[in-house]
């Protein structure tokens, strides 16, 4: 008979599996990523590999100080992500607004379309 320990080894075990590979991958997105947004959206994905891989464990041992850890972390992982979306936006890489060519591009195919008519 299954005990329910058993279960938990396995599927604990499995878990970690899962997120290894997860992990692998992020760091691959990381090291890869073809722009500064990809590589700060992978590390706020490493953060949450790491949660995940710290609720395994606490699941594991039985040690319930480690689903504290885990909200702490997601907390920090939250305030980073922020941080450098507000990086991002002050250097300017993401446009926030439409540029001042585009609205004259924008304005010249209105005209464009209404002489048609």
């Amino acid at each position: 008979m299954i005990t329910p320990d058993t279960i938990i080894a396995a599927a604990s075990s499995a878990a970690l599996v899962i997120l290894s590979l997860a992990l692998l991958l992020t760091v691959w997105r990381v090291i890869a990523g073809p722009t500064l947004p990809d590589r700060i959206l992978a590390l706020d994905m490493l953060t949450g590999i790491a949660i995940g891989f710290i609720a395994v464990i606490a699941v594991k041992t039985g040690f319930s100080l480690y689903i504290d850890i885990a909200i702490a972390l997601g907390l920090v992982g939250f305030l980073a992500t922020v941080a450098f979306a507000r990086f991002l936006l002050s250097r300017g890489s993401i446009k926030s607004a439409p540029s001042a060519s585009a609205a004259k591009i924008d304005a010249k195919t209105r005209r464009a379309g209404r002489k048609r008519k």
